[in-house]
């Protein structure tokens, strides 16, 4: 699953989608409407009360609820009780814009890195605990065996890892695969159609061989594990 290019003419700086974010997140740019957006995260207020609350003049009140409905993120309503009131109310929709847009469908995520001995067999086993998509490892110089100290931290952190399975590339990568490369050198010697999709640049703990190392390999492979699994639609897993 090679990434579509990215125009060159900065179009997709301009997408719709990518203009309404901006407008989302240049509104929150002020510590006073995000502190209106935190407050009104738990309930409704009219804007007196969000004054009282935060301690604010109703005209920055005003102000601050004006930007805040022009980038979508707040709506108005009118008291049942008194028809002169109104309460304010939060967008979730609008807040949703904040994310990145979801990854087209995904058959399989491959990781790879250069020895698949261990940064690559972790993020895969890492991913196979995240979530649906399946997930498996290569190596462009595919070692003998998984690094023993990558072996001893998924068993510390019960994750399922086959010591003696190692692969290459060639053998693994298919069409509909997403290619993350963690490691420098299998991102910068894979090209056409094995190109990485992604890149994650993470220090290769062998290199210290310590359990420092391997920790902050894992620790690392695991933000990013998290951070993208979410934006992840699982696709046909039978072609």
């Amino acid at each position: 699953m090679n990434a579509e290019a990215v125009p060159s003419d900065g179009t997709a700086a301009q997408s719709p989608r990518l203009l309404r974010r901006a407008r989302v997140h240049a509104a929150l740019g002020d510590p006073a409407r995000l502190a209106i957006v935190d407050l009104l995260c738990l309930g409704d207020a009219a804007p007196g009360e969000l004054g009282r609350q935060l301690g604010l003049p109703s005209n920055l009140i005003a102000h601050h609820v004006k930007v805040l409905q022009s980038a979508g993120l707040l709506r108005r309503t009118r008291s049942e009780g008194d028809r002169r009131r109104s309460y304010l109310q939060l967008a979730p929709e609008a807040l949703g814009e904040l994310a990145p847009p979801a990854l087209p469908a995904v058959r399989r995520v491959v990781f790879v890195c250069t020895h698949n001995s261990a940064r690559s067999q972790l993020a895969a086993a890492l991913w196979r605990k995240a979530g649906p998509t399946p997930a498996t490892s290569a190596g462009t110089r595919p070692a003998a065996r998984v690094h023993p100290r990558a072996v001893a931290i998924a068993d510390r952190r019960g994750l399922e890892l086959d010591p003696r399975h190692t692969a290459h590339v060639a053998d693994v990568i298919t069409d509909g695969d997403l290619v993350i490369a963690v490691c420098d050198n299998a991102h910068e010697e894979l090209t056409g159609q094995s190109a990485p999709d992604l890149h994650w640049s993470v220090p290769d703990p062998v290199r210290l061989d310590t359990d420092a190392a391997f920790d902050a390999a894992y620790a690392d492979l695991a933000g990013r594990v998290d951070r993208l699994a979410p934006a992840i639609t699982p696709g046909d897993t039978n072609g």
